[in-house]
């Protein structure tokens, strides 16, 4: 692989004297006014939320497998996924990425639905660097588990996963609850999918897939891997014969709890995963398609579209954390806390926030609710982040209704925090590391511990509603300063990457009462100019959650360049360093207000799943060029 120095782009900003205070101004209005037009009249924002192109295959092959799938919109989806090809025949999970295994093999699957022959030039080619890749038989899990599906992979390789998990009491290991939510969702209806051991042949073999070598199964890790590969061997006879009633009593149970789940979009926690299994499941269940559980979750779908000539799916949508950055950009920007635009967005926020209980109150019984979501309608996982963010955002909104939503907010947010002192986004002390050995969890993170990013959103808030003395803000203050990585920066586990976590943190610890001269902030003010782009931007390629090379490396961004800057004016810069970087914004600034971004600088899963929101390219540089030029 290239070095991470060979792929940054040469100098495209001029390196003469600073952008001036006009310039800056004036690309300021510019994007406020761009950000303005796309409120909704309801008050909230939405960019599009794009991944890749796992999210439009496994989209037909769950169609196929319900027997709905439709000509046209079959071909409206392969015309996006051709367009997303790589030259050498794979696909990414990232624009610019390598190739990814899983990923080529499920869109080519998806293709050869669509009509397109495996002897077509753009079939070849995906199909060599499958089988250079290892074919069918390196394939992830969850790709195992579509190909069996449909007849094309032994239901004997793929790793067994017992319905009876739902019988273990919340305090067992390899209970539903020590997944993270959107692992717990997905693995309940994966339980009764694997229970069942459908297939349903495609019209095509798909050997030309297949690899060098035969398949093995995965090699322990550790002792523990080692137990729970030979646990594995045990499920899988126990498969071969369960006990019958036991069996449909964990059934029963699993079925009641995905139907509980089902929020009212139609969705299972507003993301693609445990929905599309959960509709199998529930159809496997003897549910018929026009079931009103049914009917709901396929609508759903449709909804989570995007339809532009081509076809593409939304693995999640993102309202209210759009939403909340937009008001505090919009702030930032310099319009009034009583504009009629951040007026409606709080009215619309405050409608979103959630007062019921959901799964995060198995391990908080007695916390009362008051988070917020990511989604329109996810009322079953509030998370920490979002919830952080929009207090951010009605604290800078004059609107009478507000303060008794801000208190609900943050004591839930106090209530999150694990015992560690840091905060994870959806359940508190959700650690249990145990799960990640699983021989079927090789694909994204299965647990949410605390993360410098999250614990950062959460110290912020609560500093800014003047709680940096109580108990939990100072707790979490020493977290984050202990998570501080060795060179300075922090970890981003929910935005791409080190980049992320220092503008993320940086703001939190002076908010929280740390000096701007201490040591802390001067290592990561240190790091932040280090890694400055010669083009005077800020990047970090997402292969840097693998490869230590990519750490703060990338071409330079919008979003991560504002990130960057958003430290740096927390930390007091008025640098060389910031003046480019704003310089950078300016000088790159289309002319509609908004930024190019094709790179993904959100993180679904480190490593596996990576995301390009489209209204981070805009919010982010509001923020750094309202705050640094103030």
């Amino acid at each position: 692989m290239a070095s991470s120095s060979e792929v940054l782009p040469h100098a495209t900003v001029s390196e003469g004297t600073a952008t001036s205070a006009a310039d800056s101004g004036a690309a300021l209005r510019r994007a406020r006014e761009h950000l303005l037009s796309l409120q909704q009249p309801e008050g909230w924002w939405k960019g599009e939320l794009q991944t890749n192109v796992t999210m439009d295959a496994e989209d037909l092959l769950l169609r196929e497998f319900l027997g709905i799938r439709e000509p046209a919109a079959t071909e409206r989806s392969a015309v996006w996924i051709r367009s997303q090809q790589r030259s050498d025949g794979s696909w990414s999970t990232f624009s610019g990425g390598p190739g990814d295994l899983s990923t080529t093999i499920e869109a080519y699957v998806a293709l050869r639905l669509a009509g397109d022959e495996p002897e077509a030039e753009h079939m070849r080619a995906a199909a060599a660097f499958a089988r250079e890749a290892g074919g069918l038989e390196e394939a992830r899990v969850f790709t195992r588990i579509w190909l069996a599906l449909f007849g094309a992979w032994p239901w004997e390789q793929v790793p067994a996963l017992p319905p009876e998990m739902m019988l273990l009491p919340s305090w067992a290991p390899l209970n539903p609850y020590d997944f993270a939510c959107w692992a717990r969702q997905t693995i309940v209806a994966l339980s009764v999918v694997l229970s069942y051991r459908p297939r349903r042949p495609l019209p095509f073999t798909l050997e030309e897939l297949r690899g060098p070598r035969p398949w093995a199964p995965p090699a322990p890790r550790s002792l523990r891997g080692r137990a729970l590969i030979a646990l594995d061997r045990v499920l899988h006879v126990y498969q071969r014969r369960p006990l019958r009633a036991l069996r449909e009593l964990a059934l029963g149970k699993a079925e009641r709890w995905i139907v509980a789940r089902q929020e009212a979009d139609g969705s299972w926690g507003g993301i693609q995963p445990p929905w599309v299994y959960s509709l199998i499941a529930l159809h496997l269940r003897g549910y018929a398609l026009d079931h009103p559980v049914m009917r709901r979750g396929l609508d759903g779908l449709e909804t989570f579209t995007v339809e532009d000539g081509t076809r593409r799916l939304e693995a999640c949508q993102s309202p209210v954390w759009d939403t909340a950055l937009a008001v505090v950009a919009l702030a930032d920007a310099g319009v009034p806390g009583d504009d009629p635009a951040l007026r409606r967005a709080a009215d619309w926020l405050l409608r979103e926030q959630i007062l019921g209980r959901g799964d995060w109150s198995i391990r908080r019984p007695e916390l009362e609710p008051g988070g917020w979501a990511f989604e329109f309608a996810n009322a079953n996982y509030p998370d920490i982040d979002d919830t952080a963010e929009v207090v951010l955002a009605l604290r800078r909104v004059d609107h009478p209704d507000v303060e008794r939503a801000l208190e609900r907010g943050a004591r839930w947010v106090e209530g999150m925090q694990s015992a560690d002192g840091g905060w994870g986004a959806f359940d508190a002390d959700n650690c249990r590391a145990l799960v990640r050995d699983l021989p079927f969890c090789d694909f994204g993170e299965v647990i949410d511990p605390p993360s410098a990013d999250v614990t950062a959103h959460a110290l912020e808030m609560l500093a800014v509603l003047g709680r940096a003395d109580d108990a939990p803000a100072r707790r979490g203050l020493d977290w984050l300063l202990a998570a501080q990585e060795d060179d300075g920066s922090w970890f981003g586990r929910w935005g791409v990457n080190h980049v992320y976590g220092t503008g993320a943190a940086v703001p939190a610890l002076v908010a929280a009462g740390i000096p701007v001269g201490d040591e802390p902030i001067r290592r990561a003010v240190t790091w932040l100019e280090d890694h400055q782009n010669a083009d005077g931007g800020w990047g970090e390629d997402c292969r840097s959650y693998d490869d230590p090379a990519w750490i703060g490396r990338g071409a330079s961004t919008a979003s991560q360049t504002a990130w960057a800057l958003l430290a740096l004016d927390a930390a007091g810069e008025r640098s060389l360093a910031m003046r480019r970087g704003l310089r950078w914004l300016v000088e790159t600034q289309r002319p509609d207000g908004s930024w190019d971004e094709p790179q993904f600088t959100g993180t679904g899963f480190p490593s596996d799943f990576y995301i390009n929101y489209h209204l981070y390219r805009l919010v982010f540089p509001i923020m750094a060029l309202g705050r640094c030029t103030r």
